[in-house]
């Protein structure tokens, strides 16, 4: 699990009374605490097998046939894994799945040279295609933060963009197209959830699903059972009596990290209901699916809990009822996917079954690991409020696109909570206590803003598979920002730095262009800035995409602001006009494509003399290098013309 900065937001006893009245009460922070590593022990090996009978079967969706063929797949890989144990020499233990391969428990967690001696026998094989202990996958690096302060803050990230807020997703008008749909099932794949959240959608609303625990070692799920039907978070904090286990023996002390429900909030909280905060989708259903408990998630769960939320069948588990169409899973790793297959394995079967999987970019500011570096993942990077890469957050080519996702403020006197995330959360820093809110931040809340901003789109068009809704998102993502004096990202341990779209994807994420793009075509305006009076600017929508099949047939050009000035070529992708005094002006572009689906967007542009250069200190070693310099050209090319006139 993508590991973050936090604070909480303790509540008042009078929660319900102080909410309503719009009074959120702030109380002092938990302590920072630091990541979670890999321990390197192990409870199992995840083997996949040579031509192996679950890889026919890994598309369908758990319902009638389709579940007994995979349950006798299933049967067959624990038949051979057990032949293949005993003359591996490996050590005893029981047999399972895990995601898409075959999982052989040890009766007790392995380290070191016993570990890596299982490893290499199993490898040799004839029989294994690929082989991976089944380690506990925690929590990544946590993003350095020098200070808060208690002034609250807000939802900046779901605002229009604009100075100042030039990353936010433009939430307002795409809820102008579309509040969402029951249809759609968005998965929080993450460490449960509380449900007595007052600002959460409740069971008997029929927008939280009942979901399904996926944690199957006690220790770690800290609820008393294994796997079942309650994915309530416990808590999964660790304190000194924790650290005296051998199993949390690596474990840092940490608070519990409310984890799940602070994104389940992001997605889909209760919205224009008068307290708490606003979800990006008001309608859609929340499956909340529990594969994380004390110190991180056992690989083997986490790979079970994304096929049973995709609907298909996991050995031992009820049948998903509600399969969802978009899965948030906000975790890291240890390692790249194409050194660990069971990843990519179980990403194909659940992407082809028809879920997106969206997935956090990571948070130790170097090049991706899994699974935000495997194929057919959405990857997610995140960036400030304005709109540069966040200190902490990875990078790589693999990043489809960035969105806010918090970050601490340049300086350590200015109010972080105008830059924080903000979402639901506990008191408790053990078990639960009471409801709050949080402020956070890290990558893993800039994955459920694509997570809800495709659920959106899929209300508009529930037909768009999950390669058509990257695309769509991609091509709606507003240009990266480039502030002069940053450093360009693309070397680890940069830190804050300028966006490529190698590096964090193909842009912004804006909800609204999305929200166009699921049926209609989207206005792509290049932006403008600021000109001196008399400029002809050019409002080039060129960039404006229709969906594929469809064509752009039309544009109109118009000005909603500013002093009255003439455009030029109107209907055209390209126009023109003359700014002909100091003021900011505006114009819309409207599109429609051969469907009769229509676009709009507008873009800003501000007609002001530049400031007069600075007086003094003139000439100095510069200004003599560039005027000698310029002597030199004029001497050379009057030298060039006596040549080629003697050539004549």
């Amino acid at each position: 699990m993508q590991a973050n900065r936090q604070r909480r937001w303790f509540w008042a006893p009078l929660w319900w009374a102080i909410s309503l009245c719009g009074g959120l009460t702030a109380l002092p922070a938990a302590a920072q605490v630091q990541s979670l590593l890999a321990r390197g022990e192990a409870t199992g090996l995840i083997i996949g097998l040579k031509d192996s009978p679950t890889e026919a079967v890994t598309a369908e969706r758990a319902v009638g046939r389709e579940r007994q063929q995979w349950e006798s797949a299933s049967f067959k890989g624990r038949e051979r894994l057990r032949r293949l144990a005993k003359e591996a020499g490996l050590p005893q233990g029981v047999v399972g799945d895990a995601g898409n391969a075959q999982l052989l428990r040890f009766e007790r967690p392995m380290r070191g040279d016993a570990l890596a001696n299982a490893v290499r026998r199993a490898r040799l094989h004839p029989d294994v295609a690929w082989v991976e202990p089944d380690v506990l996958v925690p929590r990544l690096a946590v993003p350095n933060d020098p200070g808060f302060s208690l002034n609250p803050g807000g939802q900046w990230h779901l605002q229009a963009p604009g100075p100042g807020n030039l990353a936010a997703l433009n939430l307002p008008d795409a809820w102008d197209i579309t509040l969402g749909s029951a249809s759609t099932v968005v998965a929080v794949v993450d460490s449960g959830i509380r449900f007595d959240h007052p600002d959460l959608p409740t069971l008997a609303s029929g927008r939280m699903l009942p979901g399904r625990d996926m944690v199957s070692e006690l220790a770690i799920a800290n609820d008393g059972d294994g796997r079942d039907a309650d994915p309530s978070d416990p808590g999964d904090g660790i304190d000194a009596s924790d650290q005296a286990q051998l199993i949390f023996a690596g474990c840092n002390l940490m608070p519990s990290s409310w984890h799940g429900t602070f994104i389940a909030g992001q997605i889909g909280a209760q919205t224009n209901n008068a307290i708490g905060v606003a979800g990006l989708n008001w309608n859609t259903r929340i499956l909340p699916v529990r594969v994380s408990g004390k110190c991180g998630a056992r690989l083997s769960d986490l790979l079970d809990g994304v096929r049973w939320a995709a609907g298909l069948p996991v050995n031992g588990q009820p049948t998903n009822p509600n399969p969802a169409r978009v899965i948030n899973l906000s975790f890291g790793g240890d390692r790249t996917c194409a050194s660990a297959p069971g990843y990519q394995s179980t990403i194909d079967a659940v992407t082809s079954a028809g879920a997106l999987v969206v997935v956090a970019a990571g948070n130790t500011d170097r090049t991706l690991l899994r699974p935000a570096d495997c194929r057919r993942v959405m990857a997610v990077a995140s960036v400030r409020r304005d709109g540069l890469k966040a200190e902490y957050s990875s990078f790589g080519s693999n990043v489809a696109l960035s969105a806010p996702g918090g970050a601490m403020p340049d300086n350590p006197a200015d109010d972080d909570r105008l830059t924080l995330m903000l979402s639901h959360s506990d008191q408790g820093l053990m078990g639960p206590t009471a409801p709050t809110f949080e402020y956070k931040q890290g990558t893993s809340f800039a994955a459920p803003q694509a997570a809800g901003v495709a659920s959106l789109m899929l209300s508009v068009n529930p037909f768009l598979n999950p390669r058509q809704l990257i695309d769509r998102m991609k091509a709606g993502a507003r240009l990266h920002e480039t502030v002069i004096g940053r450093p360009t990202c693309g070397t680890p341990g940069t830190g804050v730095c300028n966006c490529t779209a190698t590096t964090c994807g193909a842009g912004m994420l804006d909800a609204n262009t999305s929200a166009q793009l699921a049926t209609g075509p989207a206005v792509v305006i290049k932006p403008l800035g600021t000109v001196e009076p008399g400029t002809v600017i050019t409002l080039d929508g060129s960039s404006s995409v229709a969906i594929p099949g469809r064509s752009i047939v039309s544009y109109q050009w118009v000005q909603v602001g500013g002093p009255p000035v003439s455009i030029t070529a109107d209907r055209s992708a390209v126009a023109k006009a003359t700014l002909v005094s100091e003021a900011t002006y505006e114009f819309s572009l409207s599109i429609a494509d051969n469907f009769g689906r229509r676009g709009e967007d507008s873009v800003v542009v501000v007609a002001a003399m530049p400031a007069p250069p600075a007086r003094g200190g003139g000439g100095g070693s510069a200004g003599l290098l560039w005027g000698l310099g310029l002597w030199a050209w004029v001497l050379a090319m009057v030298l060039r013309q006596r040549r080629r006139q003697r050539l004549r």
